[in-house]
């Protein structure tokens, strides 16, 4: 699949014609698509889990190691056998360490990434999107509520509507978030789109619950295991809003 250019090419609007002109909404993922990725965040807790206990493995190998475990509890962690994010970072860590021969309490090092999740970097194209966007946003997030809450508060984010994992108990690419957001919100599902940076999580899970979906591609996430293919691909959030401005007759372009 080709990338997007910098302006979405000709041939998206003609594929856009079965859609129609009219959309209610637009589900948008917060971490890694709103706000910058987790890798820098993770990586320096690694950092501090080698200084601390002495392994002898790098950062950025225990990163992957750590997050392949992590995203592999993730899609098992659904219903009954639900548990907020905090505690999946604190099993699969402790996991982790125990396969390389250390035990250790992990709780201070998830304790870390609570305060990553919590008041995360923005990508820089954000405030600029988020001034112009011209409809309704409602974010639909693998995240324990208050985190998502917080970070959204000290940005000073305004949506018409939030969706953690934590409060469907489920985690994308369970369609649970997504249909919760369809009824919270009332939108019409076939005038949605949702837009993530994860094949796995925003495009795998869109598709499950039968909506559209668009990747964003900054191709700086640790780890994604996902095969799913986007009805759409953006470089970033500024050509999801030209896409969006072609759907409703606006023309013209952002700065």
């Amino acid at each position: 699949m080709a990338r997007a250019s910098s302006f979405v090419p000709d041939a998206l609007w003609d594929a856009l014609s079965p859609v129609g002109a009219v959309l209610d909404g637009v589900l948008l993922d917060m971490y890694g698509t709103l706000t910058a990725g987790d890798r820098a965040a993770v990586e320096e807790v690694c950092r501090l889990v080698i200084a601390d206990t002495g392994v002898r493995i790098s950062a950025r190998q225990l990163s992957v190691v750590w997050g392949e475990r992590f995203f592999a509890e993730l899609d098992h962690c659904n219903d009954e056998h639900f548990q907020t994010l905090f505690e999946i970072e604190a099993r699969t860590l402790r996991y982790t360490m125990a396969e390389l021969g250390i035990d250790i309490d992990p709780h201070p090092y998830a304790w870390l990434l609570t305060d990553y999740w919590r008041n995360p970097p923005l990508q820089p194209e954000v405030p600029a999107f988020l001034a112009e966007f011209p409809l309704p946003i409602c974010i639909v997030s693998n995240a324990d509520r208050d985190d998502l809450a917080c970070a959204l508060k000290r940005h000073g984010i305004r949506v018409a509507g939030a969706v953690t994992s934590e409060e469907v108990r489920a985690y994308k690419p369970s369609p649970k978030l997504f249909l919760e957001a369809l009824r919270r919100t009332g939108w019409n599902p076939q005038r949605v789109l949702h837009v993530g940076d994860s094949l796995h999580s925003d495009v795998g899970g869109a598709r499950a619950a039968g909506l559209r979906s668009g990747w964003v591609n900054r191709a700086h996430r640790i780890h994604d295991i996902g095969a799913d293919q986007p009805d759409y691909e953006f470089g970033d959030l500024m050509e999801l809003l030209v896409l969006v401005r072609r759907l409703l007759g606006v023309t013209e372009r952002p700065r």
